[in-house]
């Protein structure tokens, strides 16, 4: 019992010390970009008609007179107090703005990733089991369409074809104008919120705007989840265990899904949290296309404003998301493998 506790506690504390060493890496080099990038945050502030005095002014307001490492450390210590910085376009605290933005970011990669594990999975495990024969080779094409097509072009050809010809789903946005406001928000969610307020018409709204980019961003997930579905079950097949299985007269199901889908599943964890990941992170040109009020179009249009500060805020919330996101995945590793729960590796 001594010993478990101890093994527990030197992998938390390992645990601990990687995020750490991870997360201060990450916001030495958002730091870095945001000093390197050939933007000028100065004169987004004052334009580029400014006299030499007035941006000489805010040139030392901003603290760009000083060494490096001293405005590393006003950095670091801004953002332990949860001070992002001041959005130079929306004249509000990037904190603020990034709460607001990133629900609608989280709400539409968590559906797509709804979409790529239902699909995903089971796909992945057919093609395993009917190896080198048409269901697998139709699961292969599927994916190498995820990973070849740019999502711009597939955006952009879903609104051609099911907006503007066949009128089956609504445009870009998250919900129609008319319905601007229609409800409170409370959690950032517009499907959740339209819920809790009884707005039912608002909801089938926000789901016909949400088919497209959630499938589409499904679709990649899609690619990627049944790729290493497949790997793994075809790694799980071969095994002595499932040959003992159906020598012991087990059915092909209970072999499939209760044995080798059962063992595979400790690592698809961290496949689909990896997924999940690259959904948040990958979620810009989406919801560009889709003018979708998410942290990925949040970032593009700050970019393009040279808004450094706002530009930096997103890209290390998505990173600390994303290093949350790992850390989970190592400890639901730990509660479904033994192994790795007593530290025997």
């Amino acid at each position: 019992m001594a010993q478990r506790l101890i093994n527990q506690a030197r992998i938390a504390g390992e645990w601990f010390v990687t995020a750490s060493i991870t997360l201060f890496g990450l916001v030495l080099l958002t730091f870095i970009i945001g000093r390197v990038v050939p933007i000028d945050p100065v004169l987004a502030i004052v334009g580029d008609k400014a006299s030499p005095e007035v941006y000489h002014k805010v040139f030392v307001e901003l603290g760009r007179d000083k060494p490096f490492y001293i405005q590393f450390g006003t950095y670091v210590a801004g953002l332990l107090s949860g001070d992002f910085g001041q959005s130079f376009v929306t004249s509000r605290p990037v904190l603020n703005d990034l709460l607001d933005f990133f629900p609608a970011t989280l709400e539409l990669s968590t559906i797509g990733l709804l979409i790529g594990m239902t699909i995903g999975i089971p796909a992945g495990t057919i093609a395993a089991y009917w190896h080198d024969r048409w269901p697998d080779h139709l699961v292969r094409l599927v994916g190498l369409i995820g990973y070849s097509v740019p999502v711009f072009w597939l955006g952009l050809v879903g609104l051609f074809v099911f907006y503007f010809k066949l009128d089956w789903i609504s445009g870009p946005g998250q919900i129609d104008v008319f319905f601007d406001g229609a409800v409170p928000p409370r959690t950032g969610s517009i499907l959740i919120d339209s819920v809790l307020a009884g707005e039912w018409d608002v909801f089938w709204n926000a789901i016909s705007h949400m088919i497209l980019p959630a499938v589409l961003l499904g679709f990649y997930s899609l690619a990627y989840i049944s790729r290493m579905t497949r790997s793994m079950m075809l790694d799980q097949l071969n095994r002595e265990y499932v040959l003992t299985a159906r020598l012991k007269g087990a059915s092909e199901f209970r072999v499939v899904a209760g044995h080798a889908l059962r063992n595979a599943a400790i690592p698809l964890i961290t496949i689909v949290t990896l997924s999940y990941g690259s959904l948040l992170e990958g979620s810009v040109l989406v919801e560009t296309i889709f003018s979708w009020p998410g942290i990925g179009s949040y970032i593009a249009s700050s970019l393009f404003r040279a808004d450094m500060n706002a530009v930096l805020g997103g890209t290390l919330l998505v990173g600390v998301v994303f290093i949350g996101l790992n850390m989970l995945s190592d400890v639901l590793y730990g509660v479904l493998d033994p192994r790795v729960r007593e530290g025997l590796s």
